[in-house]
């Protein structure tokens, strides 16, 4: 009996757009579709696939993913990137960012069992830089590492710093539109452009290419390859599909009080004896995460899908 398998592929998603997806398949591009209406592939998952002409290919697994970041609202979910290792979130002095994007970036990554890093760019605007600090320190003070750059006035340095921070890793870049981060990933892949504009035409999206989610490689050692994925600017990350349990565990600074309620089924939302509303009216817990918390539960009980 022949094995349905022998004529598999093994290849990494590099690219998605829609329900069109690349694969890098021992340095190929080939062009890959799902099998009926399926689009449970991410970028970075490892697939395999069986060609269906020279380049052109049909996914028929998808392997065991180490992580999983994805976001998620009322009705559906959105696949980010698979198998990554790192999440660095772009921030910068100006224009101001959102805590609350930054916020529920970090929590989905503690979901995910991804390590997450903050990237403070633009600091050559001084007369807003003490400002993001104070806020980019609330982070850094629940553990997450802050990283200050300047992508446009000292890109030699800002190499110099992020690179060592990426080698080795799978890494994904994340942040809002205006933050630096195209500036970034072209400063740490300097073909990125080449690179996009094959992408592009590869997944025939024209014009658009700002709206697909894409993979990089850093560097050719196949065995330790680190890569970049970086995503299109978006305003909104939305965390419906985490339960109760996953969301309270995934605020950091919860983790010395939990178990220290008076209730063992305790929401942390207006119960007495609370330990985790203890630590926020004592300032140990910041009011603006709890309020976040707060909301991402009543966010969880909408679910529909």
């Amino acid at each position: 009996m022949s094995d349905p398998k022998k004529d598999e592929l093994t290849g990494t998603i590099i690219a998605a757009h829609g329900r069109h997806y690349l694969a890098d398949i021992g340095g190929e591009k080939i062009q890959c579709v799902t099998r009926g209406k399926k689009t449970n592939v991410a970028v970075g998952d490892v697939v395999h696939v069986k060609k269906t002409s020279n380049d052109q290919a049909v996914i028929e697994r998808i392997a065991e993913r180490t992580t999983l970041l994805y976001r998620s609202d009322q009705y559906k979910s959105k696949l980010l990137a698979a198998n990554i290792s790192r999440l660095f979130i772009v921030v910068a002095t100006e224009p101001g960012f959102a805590d609350d994007l930054v916020s529920r970036a970090l929590v989905a990554c503690e979901a995910a069992g991804i390590e997450a890093h903050i990237i403070l760019n633009k600091t050559d605007v001084q007369e807003l830089l003490p400002r993001a600090r104070e806020r980019a320190a609330v982070y850094g003070a629940l553990g997450y590492p802050v990283h200050e750059v300047s992508a446009r006035a000292h890109p030699d340095d800002t190499v110099a710093l992020l690179k060592p921070l990426l080698a080795g890793q799978s890494s994904i870049f994340i942040g809002q539109s205006g933050m630096g981060k195209s500036s970034l990933i072209n400063l740490l892949v300097p073909d990125a452009d080449i690179a996009v504009r094959e992408i592009s035409a590869a997944l025939d999206t024209g014009k658009h290419t700002t709206t697909f989610t894409r993979l990089y490689w850093l560097d050719e050692d196949e065995d330790s390859r680190a890569s970049i994925i970086d995503s299109p600017g978006f305003q909104e990350f939305g965390l419906y599909h985490l339960t109760e349990g996953m969301l309270e565990r995934a605020f950091v600074e919860f983790k010395p009080y939990l178990g220290g309620c008076k209730y063992y089924n305790c929401r942390h939302l207006a119960e007495p004896q609370c330990a985790v509303l203890d630590a926020v009216a004592e300032g140990k817990i910041a009011r603006m995460r709890h309020e976040l918390y707060g909301q991402l539960l009543h966010e969880s009980a909408q679910t529909l899908y």
